[in-house]
């Protein structure tokens, strides 16, 4: 199965394309505030690595957040538009499991941690176990102080991954059950490989049920109905012609 997946839920964008689970070609920039510049040349340029058309692809996979509420409207109208007009299944996922995902830890608890500014994190806390992460702890929008002693009363070793460099100084200072680690962001690779088990299972959500993961509101409303008109590829004609469109979605 060819999955495109898109994350642009944090401050580094990227782009993957992924064929039964193995990575053809892979985008990334970091840059928080053009994930709307990176995105169209960057799907452009992995399908041209790849080889591939619009016409192979199977599901689009997104990080529907927490992050940046710009980044997570720019990436979910994105896929949105994409798998309506190829007539392919969507995927959401969210930025502390693919965290966690990534993480390079045998034994250690980890803590994934989203810097969603406004002096507050999303974190969420789980268990390492063979190929990946079982979530144990729900995610939460937590102030730093807090953060720190959610952290402090973890008897656990410890393995704080995400954007921890954005923490106010000092805060992780002391912990001495507590390591950083990577990686700071979540890549569209990690998407990818946690949709790619319910991809293959056909277990695909309406597309109205994929929405944005904000953990707080918004600062403003998704829209996306100019990327479901114009979409990437204006002269593709659409679900009709796509392989695998019958009723997918």
């Amino acid at each position: 199965m060819l999955i495109l997946a898109i994350e642009t839920a944090t401050a580094a964008s990227s782009v993957a394309l992924v064929r039964d689970r193995e990575v053809l070609t892979s985008a990334r920039r970091r840059d928080g505030r053009g994930h709307d510049g990176f995105l169209v040349p960057a799907v452009d340029f992995c399908f041209g690595q790849a080889g591939l058309g619009p016409s192979d692809l199977q599901a689009v996979a997104v990080d529907v957040g927490p992050g940046l509420f710009t980044g997570i409207r720019v990436g979910l109208a994105t896929a949105l538009g994409l798998a309506a007009g190829l007539g392919v299944p969507l995927l959401g996922v969210c930025s502390l499991d693919a965290l966690a995902l990534q993480a390079a830890t045998g034994r250690r608890h980890i803590w994934s941690v989203v810097d969603i500014r406004r002096g507050e994190a999303a974190v969420a806390g789980y268990r390492p176990v063979p190929g990946g992460a079982v979530m144990d702890s729900a995610p939460e929008t937590v102030g730093y102080d807090k953060l720190r002693g959610i952290l402090d009363a973890d008897p656990r070793d410890a393995l704080v991954v995400g954007d921890w460099p954005s923490l106010p100084e000092g805060t992780l200072r002391g912990l001495r059950r507590v390591k950083t680690g990577r990686p700071r962001f979540p890549g569209a690779p990690a998407v990818a490989a946690l949709a790619a088990p319910r991809a293959e299972r056909g277990e695909f959500p309406d597309p109205d049920r994929v929405r944005p993961y904000y953990m707080r509101e918004p600062d403003v409303a998704l829209g996306s109905a100019h990327l479901v008109q114009g979409g990437f590829w204006p002269d593709y004609p659409g679900p009709a012609a796509a392989p695998g469109a019958g009723g997918a979605v």
